[in-house]
C-alpha cells in the first residue's frame, strides 16, 4: 500500500511525496487520516518561522482519523474504550514522555520530547509523522481516543488542537461564571475560545475585522464583537471595551491572533489586576514595542499556554459531546479541500479568504 504526503520544502512551498505504508509497529496505530485542518500554527510552520518543525517535516497536526490497524499491545485508548479498525479518533499532535524534567515536574504540556516524531524528516520511517496526508502513524506515549458516534466529523476535526488547547488554557486562567472575557481573534481558535467561555457562564466581547469571522461570533454566542475596521487603532478598541465594562475592562483577554502587536494591545484591555492569556504568537524573534510599566502599575497578569495536557483531549469530546446543537463546531470550517490542493488551503488560510480550512482525503 502507498500513501501521500505534504512536505515543507522551503518557507511557503511544499511538495507532495509518496511512500509505502508499513504495518504498525508495538505500541502504534496506523490511521487513515479523514480529514486535516489548516491550524494557524500550520501558518506559522509554513512560512518558515516555527523553532522545531523543520523544511523536509510534513505538514499537519489537527485533524481526524480511522483506525486501520492496531500495532501488538493496543487494544484501547487512553480512556480505556476498545479500539477497533474503523473506529473514528483523534489524537495529541505531540507526545508526553513523562521522563523529562517537565513531565516530572506535572507540566506535561512542556514535554521536552514532544515533537520527537512530528520533526523527523518525511523520508525517515515510517514516513507518516504529519496529519498532512493520507495515513498517519499514532506513536507509543501519543494519546488517543475514539470519537463518540454522535459527533460528526467536522466537529471531531477541531477538537485537536484548537478545542483541548483552549479548555486547559481558560483552566489555567480560571475563567468562572459571571467574568467578563474580551477574545482577540474569531478564528477557529478564538470560536473556541468563545465557545468555552461562553460555556462557563463568561460574558463575552470578540474583537475581528473579517465579516465571516464576524458572523461566526455571532452563532458562537458572542455578547458583543467589535469589528476593528470600525475601531481601527489599539485606543479605540481599549475605550471601547471600557465602555462595555463599567469603565474597567474585561477580566480576562485571550490572544489569538498570533500578531505581536495584539499582544502588546492586551493588557490595556483588561481591568487592574485582569488575566491575559497568550497562545496566539508562536514563533520566537517576532517583536512588538510593549508598555511595561502598564503591565506592572495595573498587575495583570500573562499566562503564556502552549499545547494541553493530554488527557484534555478527551475533555474536548465530552466538551462537544455535552453541548452539541449548541455551538455549530461544525460551521468553523468552512472550506474544504483536496489533499492535491494543498497549497491553495494555505494560501487562502493566509489570506484569511477563509476562517479554517479542512483538507478531506479521498475529494
Amino acid at each position: 500500500m502507498r500513501g501521500t504526503v505534504v512536505v515543507l520544502v522551503a518557507p511557503r512551498q511544499t511538495e507532495l511525496r509518496a511512500y509505502d505504508v508499513a504495518g504498525p509497529g508495538p505500541g502504534e496505530v496506523l490511521l487513515e487520516v479523514v480529514r486535516a485542518n489548516v491550524c494557524g500554527s500550520e501558518l506559522h510552520i509554513w512560512r518558515g518561522h516555527h523553532p522545531t518543525v523543520k523544511m523536509g517535516s510534513v505538514l499537519g497536526h489537527e485533524m481526524l482519523g480511522r483506525v486501520l490497524a492496531l500495532g501488538a499491545g493496543v487494544d484501547t485508548d487512553y480512556a480505556g474504550a476498545p479500539l477497533r479498525p474503523g473506529d473514528r479518533v483523534v489524537c495529541a499532535y505531540f507526545i508526553t514522555c513523562r521522563k523529562c524534567p517537565a513531565c516530572q515536574a506535572g507540566r506535561f504540556n512542556l514535554c521536552v520530547n514532544c515533537y520527537r516524531h512530528w520533526s523527523r524528516p518525511a523520508d525517515t520511517p515510517p514516513h507518516f509523522h504529519g496529519a498532512f496526508g493520507t495515513h498517519y502513524y499514532v506513536h507509543p506515549d501519543q494519546y488517543v481516543y475514539r470519537v463518540p458516534d454522535e459527533i460528526p466529523d467536522a466537529a471531531a476535526a477541531s477538537a485537536n488542537c484548537a478545542l483541548s488547547e483552549l479548555l486547559f488554557s481558560l483552566d489555567q486562567a480560571g475563567v468562572v461564571s459571571g467574568e467578563q472575557v474580551v477574545v482577540q481573534g474569531a478564528g477557529g481558535l478564538g470560536l473556541c475560545a468563545l465557545a468555552v467561555a461562553k460555556a462557563r457562564g463568561a460574558r463575552t466581547i470578540v474583537i475581528d475585522g473579517v465579516p465571516g469571522r464576524l458572523e461566526l461570533a455571532h452563532r458562537f454566542g458572542a455578547d458583543v464583537v467589535i469589528d476593528f475596521r470600525e475601531h481601527d487603532t489599539p485606543e479605540e478598541r481599549s475605550a471601547r471595551v471600557a465602555a462595555l465594562t463599567a469603565g474597567m475592562g474585561a477580566d480576562v483577554a485571550v490572544e489569538v491572533t498570533g500578531v505581536p502587536a495584539a499582544f502588546a494591545e492586551s493588557i490595556h484591555l483588561v481591568r487592574p489586576g485582569g488575566r491575559v492569556v497568550e497562545l496566539g504568537n508562536i514563533s520566537p524573534g517576532h517583536l512588538t514595542p510593549f508598555d511595561p510599566g502598564t503591565l506592572t502599575r495595573r498587575g495583570v497578569q500573562i499566562l503564556p499556554a502552549i499545547r494541553y495536557h493530554p488527557w484534555y483531549l478527551k475533555r474536548a469530546l465530552d466538551f462537544l459531546a455535552a453541548t452539541r446543537g449548541r455551538y455549530p463546531f461544525e460551521a468553523l470550517l468552512d472550506a474544504e479541500y483536496p489533499l492535491r490542493d494543498v497549497g491553495r488551503a494555505l494560501e487562502d488560510s493566509d489570506q484569511r479568504k477563509v476562517t479554517r480550512a479542512s483538507l478531506v482525503m479521498g475529494r
